[in-house]
Formats: structure tokens, C-alpha cells, sequence
């Protein structure tokens, strides 16, 4: 069964390396098609932070890698990289395209560059970004598995991350849904959940799905939330479309990332109005 993997909020510079031997490890015996970095990379976009992100990703020997910047994944404190060349730590070790696609047979991954260098963590997206995803989810086959990645989340399930939702959100979720969006998914918060979005969005069908990641690696955890990944599947053929959604965390106990939950997700069927 063809999986992608997410993998969220390392913040290199504050990793374990127990957990990123445990991950190491996850994704060789998931062997899944394509892994997401949805932000946050690297805890202060530091020239030693990027190269060991990137030499930890080679060693998931994945087919495909797509990432995305977080806002720590811009300098802080040098002002004048901050300004100048936001971006250009970030470029070196996973690209100039700040903004990717994966395409295959079973999924399409659209990344959205939700940072702004002058905002300090708050996320944004803006009207020509929405309506360049929204195209290319309206463009997709009807076998693939339609995925928006920000780093952002859309949607939050506490009070005290409200301030933390993208900016912009209203317009680009329903856009996104109207153009046949399945998932969103996103990091920042470091709290891992799966929600419907049609409660919170009007218009959003109860098939297009909110999925939030934890910290990978890092020691930044949230109390009661230990590191995680996001691991998705195709459904089989025979369920009609769908999608399968693991939370793998990672055991200490173990030395190792173990699932602990499962969820179906029913997808719209292919060519269905949004």
C-alpha cells in the first residue's frame, strides 16, 4: 500500500538522537513513496542546523523529499540575512523551490509557503498562492489522493493555539476544497490531531480532512505529547476512496516509534463536487 510520510517540527539543534535513530529506522521499514517536512526544520536556521537536518533526511533514503520552510526555518537575530536572503540557509540544503509539488500515480502534494520574514511566527497565504494550489487540485487524476501541505495549521482544537492559525485561512480552505482538496496538512503547533474540516468551514465537505503533526525529533515537546510522525495510506480499491491516517509516536521505552491510532478517513469520490 503506497504511504507518504510526515515528518514535522524537528527544530534541528534541539534533536535527540535516540529519536532520530528510532525514525531512521520507521522509514526504512515503511519504505513510503514520499516524505514531507512540513517546517520548522532547524530551531534557528543556523548554517550547522540545515546541514545536519539534511544529512538526517539522506538517511531515510526516501525516493522523494518534500519540504517546506517554517518560520524558524528563517535567521532570527542576523537582521540582515532576515531581510536580505531569508531564505538562502534554507535554499542550500533543501532547494530554491520554496514551494514543490510530488506528483505520482496514487498522490498529488502541493506545498504552500506559508512564512513571511517579516512576521516572527505567525503564517499567511496569499490570494495568488490560493488560487496556484487551487489550480493544480482542480488539474489532478482521479487516482490520486489530493494533498495541500502549510506549515501553518488551518485548524487548531484549543483555545490557547488559536492566535497560531494561518492567516488567510478562510478563503484558502474553501478555495482548496471547492478545487477537490482531500487533506491539509500542517505542524507548528506540535499537538497531533485529525479533524473534519466541514465543521469549521462552511462549504468544506465532511470528506476533506485537517491533519496536524507533533515534533519529530526534538526535545520542544508539548506535556503529554510525545514525538511523532504522521504516516498516510491509501485505502485498498475495493473501499472506494479513502485514506488510512497512523500516528506513529515514538516509545522510549521501546527505542522505537510504535502506532498508536489508526483512523479511516473516507475520502469524496473522484469527480464528486466539492
Amino acid at each position: 500500500m503506497s504511504c507518504l510520510l510526515q515528518i514535522s517540527d524537528t527544530h534541528f539543534g534541539t534533536e535527540q538522537p535516540e529519536v532520530m535513530a528510532a525514525l531512521e529506522r520507521l522509514a526504512r521499514a515503511l519504505a513510503p513513496q514520499v516524505v514531507v517536512l512540513s517546517g520548522d526544520i532547524t530551531q534557528r536556521a543556523t548554517r550547522k542546523q540545515f546541514a545536519a537536518a539534511r544529512a538526517f533526511v539522506d538517511r531515510l533514503a526516501a525516493p522523494a523529499v518534500l519540504a517546506i520552510p517554517g518560520n524558524h526555518d528563517i535567521p532570527l537575530f542576523q537582521l540582515g540575512a532576515r531581510l536580505f536572503s531569508p531564505y538562502a540557509r534554507y535554499a542550500r540544503a533543501f532547494g530554491s523551490d520554496l514551494e514543490p509539488v510530488f506528483e505520482s500515480a496514487d498522490w498529488l502534494v502541493v506545498a504552500v509557503n506559508t512564512t513571511r520574514w517579516w512576521r516572527h511566527a505567525d503564517g499567511e497565504v496569499s490570494p495568488a498562492q490560493i488560487e496556484r494550489v487551487a489550480a493544480r487540485l482542480a488539474g489532478a487524476s482521479p487516482s490520486q489522493l489530493r494533498v495541500v501541505v502549510t506549515h501553518q495549521p488551518v485548524m487548531v482544537t484549543r483555545q490557547e493555539d488559536m492566535p497560531n492559525r494561518l492567516h488567510g485561512r478562510e478563503a484558502a480552505v474553501a478555495r482548496w476544497c471547492a478545487a477537490g482538496a482531500d487533506l491539509i496538512l500542517g505542524g507548528h503547533i506540535h499537538l497531533p490531531f485529525v479533524r473534519s474540516l466541514h465543521g469549521a468551514y462552511a462549504g468544506c465537505p465532511r470528506t476533506a480532512w485537517a491533519v496536524q503533526a507533533g515534533t519529530a525529533v526534538s526535545s520542544r515537546v508539548r506535556a503529554g505529547h510525545p514525538n511523532s510522525v504522521n504516516v498516510l495510506r491509501l485505502g485498498a480499491p475495493e473501499d472506494g476512496r479513502a485514506c488510512q491516517a497512523e500516528r506513529w509516536d515514538h516509545s522510549a521505552a521501546d527505542k522505537s516509534f510504535v502506532c498508536a491510532k489508526v483512523l479511516q478517513l473516507p475520502l469524496a469520490s473522484a469527480g464528486a463536487p466539492a
